[in-house]
């Protein structure tokens, strides 16, 4: 019940939001806090008591949701949700004292942000499939929401191209639930959507396998987003305000990360091994291809819009690595893309805040009017090149470590796009931060304030604090990820030929089995 409670705590405060008097802004963003912060809390009370030894699902919970049709209230955390989960709560706080400068219909705004706290951490807990589909789209609305009423200039167009891509993804995974829910009814005889259940007893011939897979596929590969389903980031990125980015950016983007290890992986472990060179392609399109466009880009949220689609090619790269390394570089970077992405739009935010613009040309010698700024902007620039003994290091090393053992070659492309992430972050730095202060606009801004330092200290902190000892973060998930790899290895693949269908199937031999098998040959040989 705990982890329902964490979960559901702030849609709780975004329905007391509702009875506050609009005309005490105080209040509502107090609350607003009260809320994430004990959110947040609460969820390193989770982390805390986590078993790390273990890759089984903690702080389970299940109850009948519509018995009829089999469908559970289940809910659970494993190593790889687990501090996904805690990031959520950790920048649903950041982003309300980020967002304490709104102006317009506040309540409204802080009671949308906390919904969408909770449509997210429902995602990342669900162990139902039809549940994990509502909490899915559920947090589609209160993103939408944030973007089109508080966005920018184009907000609505935003708004609108960011709600069909994402919903019309989500409709062909709908059709893959349903299929696999009758599939296993029919198999088993047991009419269940529970993950787990169906993560051990899914068997179903390779060519449906490959559909299923894509079904999948187009719905995450559009979260991402992947190079090409990624045309819908950089204007959400742009006309968003700036908590909205910093949350579309450190959370929305992982959970299509997330359903590739929870789902792609486990349900389709021949299919995914199958996928691996178009995934890893893909990958190295989208890391160059984002490293080059993000290079000519004149507006500062748009390039780091598209940095995003080429450091989330590493994480994929390192997910269809499907070996240790790999998988463990992925989900490190997924947390510190989450931290180094998610401060550089606090720290455009900054500035725009006080020229309302966020054109690169319009600055230039910024680290002389804003010194503090300009070491917190250099800090995690640095970061978000994978310089060693920050956080972007550790995640990327290991995700080339990993794909160089499958293939040298895209290990070799890959890395790139480290180089050219080197070549965009710094130019756009050099521009802004030096030069000549030649805009008067620019000599009357002010340094950072105490508000803004406590939305950015905290990242900074995580950024040295993962890259100098990732241990206490990478442990959390070392036994899930073990038992993932054991899942996907090719080596545990049992084609059995279907002579109905005229094809094969591709299920799972574990070692356990593979040595009752063995006894049973060696008792009939004996006898």
């Amino acid at each position: 019940m705990f982890l329902t409670f964490v979960t559901f705590l702030p849609i709780f405060g975004a329905f007391f939001l509702a009875f506050l008097p609009k005309e005490n802004e105080g209040a509502i963003k107090q609350t607003a806090l009260a809320v994430a912060a004990t959110d947040f809390l609460l969820s390193l009370l989770l982390w805390t008591n986590f078993d790390d030894s273990s890759h089984r699902m903690q702080f389970e919970y299940n109850i009948s949701w519509i018995e009829s049709w089999g469908i559970n209230y289940h809910i659970g955390i494993d190593g790889i949700s687990l501090l996904l989960y805690v990031m959520t709560t950790f920048l649903t706080m950041i982003c309300v004292i980020a967002s304490w400068d709104v102006k317009k219909h506040i309540r409204e705004y802080m009671m949308a942000m906390l919904a969408l706290s909770t449509g997210m951490l429902g995602v990342f807990i669900s162990l139902d499939l039809f549940m994990f589909y509502v909490f899915w789209e559920f947090q589609l609305v209160p993103m939408y929401i944030i973007v089109g009423v508080w966005g920018g200039p184009r907000r609505v167009y935003a708004a609108v191209k960011f709600f069909i891509y994402t919903a019309v993804g989500s409709l062909l995974m709908l059709v893959a639930i349903i299929w696999i829910y009758f599939h296993i009814k029919e198999t088993t005889g047991v009419a269940t959507a529970d993950i787990l259940f169906i993560t051990d007893h899914l068997s179903a011939p390779l060519d449906i396998q490959k559909w299923l897979w894509l079904a999948f596929f187009l719905a995450f590969a559009i979260k991402v987003p992947m190079f090409p389903f990624h045309t819908w980031l950089p204007d959400a990125h742009v006309e968003a305000p700036t908590a909205g980015s910093v949350i579309l950016a450190g959370v929305l983007l992982k959970m299509g990360t997330y359903g590739f290890l929870r789902f792609n992986l486990p349900f389709f472990p021949q299919a995914s091994y199958d996928f691996m060179p178009f995934i890893a392609w893909l990958s190295i399109i989208g890391i160059v291809y984002g490293a080059l466009v993000s290079m000519v880009q004149e507006d500062l949220k748009k390039l780091v819009a598209y940095s995003s689609v080429s450091h989330l090619g590493f994480v994929m790269l390192g997910i269809f690595a499907l070996n240790e390394y790999g998988i463990q570089g992925a989900l490190i970077q997924n947390i510190n893309h989450g931290i180094s992405t998610g401060a550089l739009f606090l720290l455009v935010g900054v500035i725009y805040d006080r020229r309302h613009t966020r054109l690169i040309k319009e600055f230039g010698g910024l680290s002389k009017q804003m010194p503090i700024y300009a070491v917190c902007f250099m800090i995690v620039a640095l970061s978000s090149i994978g310089l060693p003994g920050m956080n972007g290091f550790v995640g990327e090393f290991l995700v080339l470590l990993g794909i160089f053992q499958v293939n040298g070659l895209w290990a070799a492309c890959a890395t790139s796009g480290v180089i050219l992430a080197a070549c965009y972050i710094l130019w756009m730095f050099q521009r802004v931060m030096f030069l000549e202060l030649k805009n008067p606009e620019n000599m009357k801004l002010k340094d950072m304030n105490v508000r803004e330092l406590i939305t950015i200290v905290p990242l900074l902190i995580l950024i040295f604090w993962i890259g100098l000892y990732p241990k206490p973060f990478m442990k959390t998930f070392d036994a899930s990820v073990n038992h993932l790899v054991s899942r996907v290895s090719p080596d545990n693949f049992r084609p059995k030929q279907d002579h109905g269908a005229g094809g094969h199937h591709a299920s799972l031999i574990t070692k356990a089995e593979l040595a009752k098998l063995n006894q049973k040959l060696k008792k009939t040989s004996r006898n």
